[in-house]
């Protein structure tokens, strides 16, 4: 069976690597990515193969450029088998977006919600959709910093990264909520794994990570053997939590069904403020921070 496969971040390590063993499956792929040589380097990588993969080149940190990239699928595809989402980059120095928006929230967390979201229609004309997150499922630590999600104060990179994964745990959980009959979706945890982009880190934090990695890192192709599994045969359930290999219990509090509620209703009005002109980073009103989910949502 030839499936469609759309991967965000497809031109760098996990995503690159899970690019070409689909295509070596005999798939078509689309990868996204914001690096033309990169693309370039994808397509040369995958050879003869490289006449079912197409490279689109988005900058995935932008709202427009994502949304532009989902209604360029729309128009070349009538369906769509899995999205992969790989997108992310880390920002030791806060970056903030034309658009207003903190630039790991917009990559790694904004990109996947409107990927997820946009290509809903796609999915569903698919025998057996399925949308797999690739991001940090399990981990307790990290929290949606409700009244300050672009981190205008106290950012810091790790606290960008741990934000966003805990945004992608509860979009998992929000998005199963209204298309699990239809869609499954995966949040996968593959681990310390020795892949994706170190350029943005000083010399001295690169070759750390990079020496770390090299003892106690899993290869990229063992990280993403299991994403396979979860493609070629998609559960019947809405949504599964792995992290490395381990089925989680969907009532951990970092799932919860009202923070997921919440942070859509907060990533909407962030959308609309966006699109509308205004900024971001105003005042979310009353209405959000005494909804259901009053209470702050963080890690224990």
């Amino acid at each position: 069976m030839t499936r469609t496969v759309v991967i965000s971040g497809g031109t760098d390590g996990m995503g690159r690597a899970f690019a070409l063993e689909r295509l070596a499956r005999g798939d078509r792929v689309v990868a996204i990515g914001s690096n033309q040589a990169k693309g370039d380097a994808l397509l040369a990588a995958a050879g003869p193969d490289s006449a079912r993969a197409r490279f689109l080149r988005a900058d995935l940190s932008s709202v427009a450029e994502t949304r532009k990239a989902v209604a360029d699928i729309d128009s070349e595809y009538a369906a769509v088998d899995a999205l992969l989402l790989f997108a992310n980059r880390t920002s030791p120095k806060r970056i903030q977006t034309e658009e207003g928006f903190e630039r790991t929230f917009a990559l790694y967390y904004l990109s996947r919600y409107l990927l997820s979201y946009g290509l809903v229609p796609l999915l569903e004309r698919s025998a057996q959709p399925v949308i797999v997150n690739i991001a940090g499922v399990g981990v307790r630590k990290g929290a949606v910093n409700w009244d300050d999600p672009h981190l205008v104060h106290g950012y810091s990179v790790v606290r960008a990264q741990l934000q966003a994964g805990r945004a992608n745990d509860l979009l998992g959980v929000s998005f199963a909520g209204q298309f699990g009959g239809k869609i499954a979706y995966v949040l996968y945890h593959p681990g310390f794994t020795r892949s994706g982009d170190l350029s943005p880190l000083n010399p001295v934090v690169r070759a750390a990570i990079r020496t770390l990695a090299a003892l106690v890192a899993r290869p990229v192709t063992t990280a993403v053997h299991p994403i396979h599994h979860f493609v070629d045969t998609p559960s019947a359930v809405p949504l599964r939590a792995i992290d490395r290999g381990r089925a989680l219990d969907l009532s951990l509090p970092t799932l919860d069904p009202a923070a997921a509620e919440r942070l859509s209703q907060l990533t909407e009005e962030l959308l609309a403020a966006a699109g509308s002109g205004e900024s971001p980073h105003a005042e979310q009103g009353d209405r959000l921070r005494n909804s259901a989910g009053r209470d702050r949502y963080e890690r224990k």
